[in-house]
């Protein structure tokens, strides 16, 4: 039986390999999107996007020398002399040159003429602020005032050509943004990962069917919907499929539904010690090992490359119950997604006391549902893999250690924040 670690870093040596871009630069699968597109995609692990290739900016910015304030565009060298006021410069207008022994209202981010080469603020005349300085006829120029200040001059935020944004960094609002400045409106990212989610189970039924409703034997499926998104939040594209119990109809599912598509595949189910345990059944001839961790929920576990629609294809395999699923995604599979999203592999994670006793495996690292509640961790029902709607009740996975048998009030235990 393997330990939680070991079985972790058997997941990612077969993982990391067949995620996008992992290969290096020259291997890169690229994927064009509009700017305008993806500022609406960075939620929910989509703004976990990685920059495929560099973008050079194709005007320098500021794209010209502005003002950084309201105040009076004015020459430098009439510091401390009184000046006649003219037209006022609202922003996004090309001004005149600034006459000689003038000064110009000139608004926030406005353009600044030609032969001027400072602003002094609108606080420093007697109104005070706009629009009642509109109504000056004569300013006087503060004495101290110097060449440049309070003018955002062209290029110092990043100059013609140079790199808006490198190949490799992470897609975030302000990148967007400096794109979105630079009127960049279209970049290409690293493609996400895609992830072939399979339900398996003759008893399982799409969500809201009439198979699982009272005196039936159909269980809604719970498993495809909560991975899919658990992978959304990590980047990953994700398809599923439902497939029942039969081997024949499990292996033709799945070479239709990976062909040249899935990155990986993630099963749920059908690897225990059953008599109709398809996934085993239909996988272990073909390259899949199951390998069983010291771990509660989620002892059962498998993975290996299998050859699925002509190819080497990298399987994931969960047990089938929803908690052992989900908790297997979270100590297993999320840290190698994670990772190459760009994202911290591991989540928010302190040591607390318990708030009441429980009991664990003394030979299994049990992994728990809790709160945080005053600094103390209160467990959400109890160990039991079927217990789904206890998980979403709870924040935090408590996790208790192997060789303990016993957990007393004020135990120290170390939890994982999911929220």
């Amino acid at each position: 039986m393997r330990t939680i670690a070991q079985h972790r870093d058997a997941v990612r040596a077969l993982v990391a390999p067949a995620l996008p871009g992992s290969a290096g630069p020259a291997d890169v699968d690229l994927e064009a999107r509009l700017v305008d597109d993806l500022a609406a995609d960075t939620g929910a692990g989509q703004g976990h996007r990685v920059l495929g290739r560099a973008v050079g900016s194709p005007i320098p910015l500021p794209p010209f020398d502005n003002s950084q304030m309201d105040g009076f565009a004015v020459r430098a060298a009439d510091a401390g002399a009184m000046l006649r006021v003219v037209a006022p410069i609202p922003a996004g207008v090309r001004p005149a040159p600034l006459p000689v022994g003038a000064a110009a209202p000139i608004m926030t981010g406005a353009r600044i003429p030609a032969d001027a080469d400072a602003v002094f603020p609108v606080e420093a005349t007697p109104p005070g602020s706009f629009p009642d300085a509109l109504a000056l006829t004569t300013v006087v120029v503060p004495a101290d005032l110097r060449a440049g200040t309070f003018v955002r001059t062209t290029g110092s935020d990043l100059a013609l050509d140079a790199p808006v944004v490198r190949a490799g960094a992470l897609l975030t609002p302000a990148v967007l943004g400096a794109l979105a400045s630079a009127g960049v409106s279209r970049v290409e990212l690293v493609r996400r990962p895609r992830v072939l989610v399979v339900s398996t189970g003759s008893e399982l039924t799409g969500v809201g069917s009439t198979g699982s409703a009272a005196g039936s034997a159909g269980i809604n499926d719970a498993n495809s919907i909560a991975l899919r998104a658990a992978l959304a939040e990590v980047g990953v594209e994700s398809r599923t499929v439902r497939v029942p119990d039969d081997e024949a109809r499990f292996l033709a599912a799945l070479d239709d539904a990976v062909g040249d598509w899935a990155d990986l595949v993630l099963t749920t189910g059908g690897i225990s010690a059953g008599a109709y345990e398809v996934v085993r059944q239909a996988l272990e001839p073909r390259g899949l090992v199951v390998t069983p961790v010291a771990m509660q929920p989620g002892g059962p576990q498998a993975l290996g490359t299998v050859q699925l629609a002509g190819r080497p294809v990298p399987v994931v395999a969960f047990p089938g119950n929803p908690v052992s699923a989900l908790v297997s995604f979270e100590v297993f599979l999320r840290p190698v997604l994670a990772r190459a999203a760009g994202m911290d592999e591991s989540r928010p994670s302190q040591v607390l006391p318990a708030a009441s006793a429980a009991e664990s495996p003394e030979g299994k690292h049990q992994v728990r549902r809790g709160r945080v509640v005053d600094g103390l961790v209160h467990f959400v029902g109890g160990p039991s893999s079927h217990l789904l709607a206890h998980y979403a009740d709870a924040t935090h996975l408590v996790h208790v250690p192997v060789g303990t048998a016993a957990v007393a009030p004020g135990d120290p235990l170390t939890v994982w924040s999911l929220r």
